[in-house]
């Protein structure tokens, strides 16, 4: 018999204090006592994760696992490890049974009695109640601190600031990095008195041998961009800034959808909490011109030129780097969709010439086009591409033979 055994805790402090470890020891207990093998690949955990979410790395494991039918038991102390919601405790148990897996909760017992059930049932509710209020009561107490100056909005201070390591989240305890300092008013006054681009402070910031916030040796423009639009740097520290929504747009149709489908945008500056002054690092004039051409920009972006109609725009990607492609209309008529990574030089390695051609784009959209309207004109064929969207194919195989068609439709420059 395979058995297996899974552990979770929710939170940092959780882990250290080696409560995961308490929960493994009982379940190889309980096993041992039951005559069971634990082999040491079966046992699955996920250390500081929330059970209010699926996407732990333990579980899906844990659940791979099972569909390939190599488990026949899994053994874990309480309801509430394996899932807080009670919808989600269902589906997974659910899930591991279909695939002939014994779910065993040491704490509680689960059999096929109703009385069972309905207990399980109520447990479930009450943890996930519980759950929830616990949440909102420290939501709330947080913000009380916020507005009251106790707390700073983060433990990583940004980018040219040091905390006190003593009282982390004390405002009081912020202090000037001089020398990252130096790198914040060199980027403020090369973006608003220079004139210098987002991506050209990125490649003057990597010739400097000036390391990004993260300690690597290239800065990403949206490190650049956090850095010319964070109101601390005038010396504000604010609250509730950034407000975390749902992905309304992909960068790439190969790409996911960022982590957990969600984005990090500003919020409206009247929900704002201003928590604390700090040492400034540029004038708030300064700061407030750097905005001014942030906008300016943004309005006059290429991604927000409607010129020109492209039929596939923000559904072209590019095989190599799998970034979406831009359309490009050049001045005898022809368009193009155009890789990004191709279109701009590496700060990396400037000479080095990008093998992706550009892609003509009449030909790839009379070809997409006329398969569109030979799959709307057979609705069998759209619900066999439904079927199999459901069942995890998101790329037929019928479809993989279409790069091969493009290359070789009229009008189209040979591949590399």
């Amino acid at each position: 018999m395979q058995v297996a055994a899974y552990a979770r805790v929710s939170t940092r402090r959780q882990t250290q204090a080696q409560t995961i470890e308490q929960q493994l020891d009982r379940l190889r207990t309980h096993a041992a006592a039951r005559g069971w093998e634990l082999a040491q690949e079966n046992v699955f955990r996920d250390d500081g994760y929330s059970g209010a979410s699926l996407r732990r790395p333990g579980l899906d494991h844990l659940r791979d696992a099972a569909a390939g039918a190599g488990l026949d038991r899994i053994l874990i102390t309480a309801p509430d490890r394996l899932a807080r919601n009670y919808v989600h405790q269902v589906l997974l148990v659910e899930e591991l049974q279909e695939h002939g897996v014994a779910v065993e909760f040491l704490d509680r017992p689960m059999s096929h009695d109703p009385h069972d059930q309905l207990l399980l049932q109520i447990r479930g509710a009450v943890a996930e109640y519980e759950w929830t209020l616990i949440a909102e009561r420290m939501r709330r107490g947080r913000l009380r601190k916020l507005r009251a100056g106790m707390l700073l909005p983060w433990t990583r201070p940004p980018y040219g600031y040091r905390l006190d390591p003593e009282q982390p989240r004390d405002p009081a305890g912020i202090r000037l990095d001089e020398t990252e300092a130096a790198v914040v008013r060199d980027l403020f006054a090369w973006f608003t008195d220079e004139g210098v681009t987002v991506s050209g402070l990125a490649r003057r910031l990597h010739r400097l041998g000036v390391a990004s916030p993260w300690g690597r040796g290239l800065w990403c423009l949206s490190a650049v961009r956090g850095v010319l639009t964070n109101p601390v740097y005038f010396g504000q520290v604010f609250a509730n800034r950034l407000r975390a929504q749902p992905i309304e747009r992909r960068r790439s149709a190969l790409r996911p959808a960022g982590r957990g489908g969600s984005s990090r945008r500003v919020a409206d500056p009247t929900e704002w909490i201003a928590v604390a002054t700090v040492p400034a690092i540029v004038s708030r004039e300064q700061f407030e011109r750097a905005q001014e051409r942030l906008a300016y920009n943004q309005r006059m972006a290429p991604r927000n030129n409607r010129v020109h109609q492209y039929l596939l725009r923000g559904l072209v990607s590019c095989g190599r780097c799998r970034y979406a492609c831009a359309g490009r209309h050049v001045f005898r008529g022809y368009d193009y969709y155009v890789c990004r990574t191709a279109a701009r030089p590496s700060p990396l390695a400037p000479g080095e010439r990008y093998p992706t051609r550009h892609i003509p784009g009449g030909p790839l959209e009379e070809l997409v086009w006329r398969d569109l309207c030979e799959v709307l004109s057979s609705p069998e064929m759209i619900a066999h591409a439904m079927e199999r969207a459901r069942s995890g194919h998101w790329l037929p195989q019928e479809m993989m033979s279409r790069p091969r068609a493009a290359r070789t439709a009229p009008g189209t420059a040979p591949g590399p």
